[in-house]
């Protein structure tokens, strides 16, 4: 039986707290609750974010799992509380309030374009939107990257990174780079600027983009990519669809919020060129030891072949479309009266894109991590990290 990484989030955006909880981490594995910390406070930041960032100060408590800073083997859970449910104690009641007026309960009845307002209010047979919108919003994102962050500290211990950075935001592109041009830690380098961008002319168009959006009371999308280096060759499978590596990452990343197109190497740009300009040239190398001995020229690929990684870094680009919430609001339907109406204005950002890419992060090293336990097994990490090493060795003698 193949053994897994896998995740579950509850909770919604104004409720009292949102909850991760993790199983697969090897028994063993270092866990530091600082690590995960860094990473919630990552997903905070960027040029463009609206007031709930002043709001929340992100922290994970470690409710189950772990013990003496290591995994034990068993679910690890994690409650990240809301600060600003403090707020919200009386529209988001788990008891019934029937005595609550609509404004109280902050009922919403004039659903957004482009959100899950009105959609699952159909599919749920609900009346108010308040219902849907408080578990579709971006806000549950923040379970993820405290799940991300044990996938990472699994990650490392085999020499696996994950790093992002922006490079198209408000309709401005960033210079696309080549492969040596990327610093060691692509991450690290990106939080330094205000919008995650590496090409520091691009960033400074990008912030005013930013600004004219938010005079304009618009909002604005952009593209982030994240690559994972030190990835072996071999992780997923090319014999069923449901192990193809490739697949199994664009669902993760087209599963976050507002995305809306996934890219891997080349991606949309292969079907424009001739296959000489699309496919890497492989050639030997006896140094590339996680690769089985050889190399690609090129990564055009991204990292994946055939639903495997092939040794080279995993490349992805994922499309965030602009925010569905406006601060000047396109039309919809009053569900109360069925009359036109503005929608409602909820508290938004102008962008939200840099903060997408620590999420994008997240669940890239989560479908890392679980392609890793698939693999090397081991109930243990001394027992997985021997059974990672016995198959490298297995490729250097092949």
């Amino acid at each position: 039986m193949l053994q897994h990484f896998s995740y579950v989030t509850a909770g919604e955006s104004h409720g009292k707290g949102l909850v991760a909880i993790v199983e697969g981490m090897p028994a063993g594995t270092p866990i530091e609750a600082d690590a995960i910390r860094r990473q919630l406070s990552r997903r905070q930041k960027g040029h463009g974010r609206g007031g709930r960032m002043k709001i929340e100060r992100d922290a994970a408590e470690i409710l189950a799992g772990v013990r003496l800073g290591e995994a034990l083997g068993s679910p690890i859970a994690m409650l990240i509380p809301n600060r600003d449910w403090e707020n919200w104690q009386t529209a988001m009641s788990v008891a019934p309030l029937p005595d609550a007026s609509d404004e109280e309960l902050r009922r919403v009845s004039l659903p957004r374009p482009g959100h899950a307002d009105l959609v699952g209010l159909l599919k749920y047979g609900r009346s108010d939107a308040r219902d849907i919108l408080e578990r579709s919003s971006a806000r549950e994102t923040a379970a993820r990257v405290a799940a991300g962050a044990l996938a990472r500290a699994l990650l490392t211990r085999f020499g696996i990174s994950v790093g992002s950075h922006v490079v198209s935001l408000a309709g401005v592109e960033a210079r696309r780079l080549e492969p040596d041009e990327y610093p060691d830690d692509i991450g690290t380098a990106a939080d330094a600027s205000p919008v995650r961008c590496l090409d520091s002319e691009a960033e400074k168009q990008m912030v005013a983009a930013i600004d004219t959006a938010k005079q304009k009371g618009d909002t604005a999308g952009g593209v982030f990519e994240v690559v994972a280096r030190g990835v072996p060759v071999g992780l997923g499978s090319h014999v069923a669809a449901d192990r193809r590596l490739d697949g199994r990452l664009a669902g993760a990343l087209m599963s976050i919020q507002a995305m809306k197109g996934v890219e891997i190497g080349l991606g949309f740009d292969a079907a424009r060129l001739p296959g000489s300009q699309v496919h890497d040239e492989i050639e030997a190398d006896p140094t590339r030891r996680l690769s089985g001995g050889f190399r690609r020229r090129t990564n055009r690929a991204g990292g994946l072949e055939g639903g495997m990684t092939n040794g080279e870094p995993v490349t992805v680009r994922v499309a965030m479309k602009p925010l569905s919430t406006l601060m000047r609001p396109l039309r919809s339907v009053d569900l109360d009266s069925g009359q036109p109406a503005e929608a409602v204005r909820e508290r938004s950002d102008v962008t939200a894109v840099p903060a997408a890419g620590i999420v994008g992060e997240a669940m890239v090293a989560l479908v890392l991590a679980d392609a890793m336990r698939e693999k090397f097994g081991g109930d243990s990490l001394r027992e997985m990290e021997a059974n990672y090493e016995s198959y490298v060795e297995l490729l250097q003698r092949r």
